[in-house]
């Protein structure tokens, strides 16, 4: 089927209380397994391209393979810009068939952030795209030490106000990356967020935060998961696997990657499975079941 966007899916999600996953995706191989996963979990999907493939032509390469990918499912499936920085970036995922994009001005004096998302809300609409802003500052984990402001629900429903965002990243505790201690997860801030703020939540480091505390953050609207160290770490720790069992020895690169695949789509579809859980039971949701 045809790439869909944020409105499309996330929505339903908040309202029955589950999350859809968003796998950044940079290859053939992490495009794939994040779909290959998603069907066998009859789930929708969203595959994200960090800002920074937008520097050379990766981003518009990953695009044409991600919409190949959906026209050949009937799952749901979203093109997102993750983390773009700056109205150009936007521009150029409506250019190459983005389906969504995020303007992240996190870092950005609050009056400042709401200008830039708000006109980055309005290119991003104008070319049929959802959009994501972020609002408090996500840091990564080799950050999480340093004392960072967190989201506010009076600021976050401001912000959604002002800006016309379909989605919104909000800062409760989390980091992008692998923990050096355990995270300090503020979920009775992101009950209260979420009880300010109708539009799905989105939770950026979404890889090593423990499960009980992703179900929690679902539990009080956060509908997008994000998802990328653990994901690239498979691949890494997969790569150098099949490079020492080789021992020098020469084999073709689709077959080399075969497994790297498999061992991406199982984590892919392990954190699909901790997504969808309802009340303790999973959820398949009918306009993904496979045809």
């Amino acid at each position: 089927m045809p790439l869909v966007t944020l409105n499309d899916i996330l929505p339903a999600a908040r309202a029955e209380g589950r999350a859809v996953c968003a796998f950044n995706v940079v290859n053939c191989e992490s495009a794939k397994a994040a779909l290959d996963a998603a069907e066998r979990e009859s789930q929708p999907v969203i595959l994200q391209v960090f800002h920074r493939l937008f520097q050379d032509d990766k981003a518009r390469i990953v695009a044409a393979l991600a919409r190949d990918l959906a026209a050949h499912t009937h799952l749901p499936v979203v093109l997102h810009l993750d983390h773009g920085q700056g109205l150009e970036q936007v521009r150029q995922a409506v250019s190459y068939g983005f389906t969504s994009a995020m303007l992240d001005g996190s870092t950005l004096p609050l009056d400042e952030n709401i200008a830039a998302t708000r006109e980055a809300a309005r290119i991003a609409h104008a070319g049929g795209l959802s959009i994501e802003g972020e609002i408090g500052h996500i840091p990564s984990a080799a950050d999480a030490d340093v004392e960072l402001p967190l989201s506010t629900p009076e600021e976050a429903a401001e912000f959604a106000a002002a800006t016309g965002v379909d989605a919104l990243a909000v800062a409760v505790g989390t980091a992008h990356g692998f923990y050096r201690h355990t995270p300090t997860i503020h979920t009775d801030l992101a009950r209260r967020i979420g009880a300010e703020v109708s539009i799905p939540l989105v939770l950026h480091g979404g890889s090593d935060t423990p499960p009980d505390k992703v179900r929690d953050l679902i539990g009080a609207g956060f509908a997008k998961v994000n998802i990328a160290t653990e994901f690239f770490q498979v691949f890494l720790d997969q790569v150098r696997l099949q490079s020492e069992r080789l021992a020098g020895k020469f084999l073709p690169i689709d077959l080399f990657m075969n497994p790297v695949t498999e061992a991406m789509s199982d984590l892919a579809a392990q954190k699909i499975r901790l997504c969808k859980t309802i009340g303790g039971r999973s959820r398949h949701t009918g306009c993904c079941a496979k045809r």
